[in-house]
């Protein structure tokens, strides 16, 4: 029988704006829509959205911080409603951009303040400061007050605070926001290991940037305006977008295309001349995929060399575009 971490059944949350200016009335802004949604027990889980699409508005009422309109919710079978007591001692939370706790303490003095606000045992405690210290790169750093810890490292501190009570789910809200290449990396490779240490352990990750859903995530649900647009596997998901096989190859530069004409299986082809830099770019849609092989062995019959070849798929971006109607501008 399939176990599920979370459960979430026809959830809805509205809210009530503030009153408008000169007048008394206050406009209903309706943030969930009837959300259905399954996580799986040791599912590392995305959810995809534009801003105001729900995804923290859902984290919210998971973690307990926030209570649903209508509707159920439910982590570890146990209703958030009626159990939310249960569910704090079995899940932890990191948003991107929060702070590290109290700037003038150190970066050991805040860890081990936050082990004793969750009871954890001394020696515990300490073991897994120390581990995750040395995972995340932050061991020389530790006597270093955090209020002089650089973006990133501030980051890495809000993981290991969330990571180190070892939760059976954690919600990960935009962790890799505003951080640099190599911490964004580290961060990633870090949520990777410790979800395959434990089978059983669950991840529920929002974020804006399709590489990281597509790079991380067993499944992925994209999400507008409160509702629930599609969920199904990254790879799945991206056999949604029906679009056209496209072969771009740049060669040396040549005059005569005719190598390139009619061949089989070629839907369209167009070709471009760019003499200063001494290329041609050609470009095919396929109707088959089997014919790339034909398309590179004609480059040598018109007496040139390749210099590059790329092959489009679709992408995640794709998906999200296409059902959403609009892109991600901060995407990496």
């Amino acid at each position: 029988m399939t176990k599920y971490a979370v459960e979430l059944k026809d959830l809805c949350r509205t809210f009530k704006t503030r009153a408008v200016k000169g007048t008394r009335k206050k406009q209903l802004v309706t943030a969930l829509d009837g959300v259905d949604l399954r996580i799986k027990e040791g599912e590392l889980f995305g959810l995809l959205g534009p801003n105001g699409a729900g995804k923290t508005t859902i984290i919210k009422i998971l973690s307990t911080l926030l209570f649903p309109t209508s509707g159920e919710a439910k982590v570890l079978g146990y209703d958030v409603m009626k159990e939310s007591h249960k569910i704090r001692k079995v899940i932890n939370m990191v948003s991107g951009g929060e702070s590290s706790g109290y700037g003038l303490l150190t970066v050991d003095e805040n860890l081990w303040m936050f082990t004793q606000f969750y009871g954890m045992p001394g020696k515990v405690a300490r073991k897994r400061i120390d581990a995750l210290l040395r995972i995340m790169e932050l061991e020389e750093k530790r006597n270093v007050k955090v209020r002089t810890l650089s973006t990133g490292m501030r980051q890495k501190t809000n993981m290991i605070r969330g990571f180190m009570t070892d939760p059976s789910v954690i919600f990960l809200d935009e962790p890799t926001l505003g951080l640099d290449v190599n911490a964004a990396r580290m961060i990633r490779k870090f949520i990777k290991n410790w979800i395959r240490a434990k089978p059983e352990r669950t991840v529920l990750l929002t974020t804006h940037y399709m590489m990281e859903a597509d790079e991380l995530c067993d499944r992925v649900a994209i999400i507008n305006e409160g509702k629930v647009l599609a969920c199904d596997t990254p790879e799945n998901l991206k056999r949604l977008v029906a679009q056209e096989s496209t072969l771009k190859l740049e060669i040396r530069l040549v005059k005569d295309i005719r190598a390139f004409e009619n061949i089989k299986g070629v839907k369209h082809f167009t070709y471009d001349h760019n003499i200063n830099a001494g290329l041609t770019k050609l470009k095919f849609i396929l109707d088959d995929d089997a014919i790339v092989s034909d398309i590179v062995s004609a480059v040598p019959k018109s007496g040139s060399k390749i210099v590059s070849v790329e092959k489009v798929e679709p992408t995640l971006e794709d998906v999200f575009v296409t059902l959403v109607g609009r892109g991600l501008v901060n995407d990496i």
